[in-house]
């Protein structure tokens, strides 16, 4: 599966069962990275995104998605033995959290390939970072 998931600066993810923050420009970049298989949410994360996007939901996605396929992880679990890629949004601003993307990416094996600096729609920065896990 792969990973898709947005942390602010200390690698928050979310605050009191709320997401941190929310982009539609965001949204519209993952769905156009995952146009040619499935993007994976749970209930939760569906209500950001357009409700005629071809989205893939399920109170259990993590399960759901197989080999190839983008799951979004917001408040659902993260099994990253099945991860094979990770797209790492970065908000580039703190945010109160209580919720922590806390893989160590490189100890379980996974290297950054590409870094790109982008604008949205509540951010004048974001940056998105492709990590690969290594053969």
């Amino acid at each position: 599966m792969i990973l898709m998931v947005c942390i602010d600066d200390r690698g928050g993810m979310m605050f009191n069962h709320r997401r941190q923050s929310r982009d539609r420009v965001l949204c519209a970049r993952m769905l156009e990275i995952a146009k040619d298989s499935r993007l994976h949410v749970t209930p939760y994360t569906q209500k950001i995104f357009d409700p005629a996007a071809p989205l893939r939901v399920s109170d259990a996605p993590w399960l759901a998605a197989a080999e190839g396929e983008y799951y979004f992880a917001e408040d659902g679990e993260i099994p990253m033995e099945r991860v094979e890629k990770v797209y790492l949004y970065r908000w580039n601003r703190a945010y109160p959290g209580d919720r922590y993307f806390e893989a160590d990416l490189a100890a379980l094996g996974f290297v950054l390939t590409r870094s790109e600096d982008f604008a949205g729609s509540s951010h004048d920065q974001m940056t998105e970072e492709i990590y690969v896990r290594e053969s």
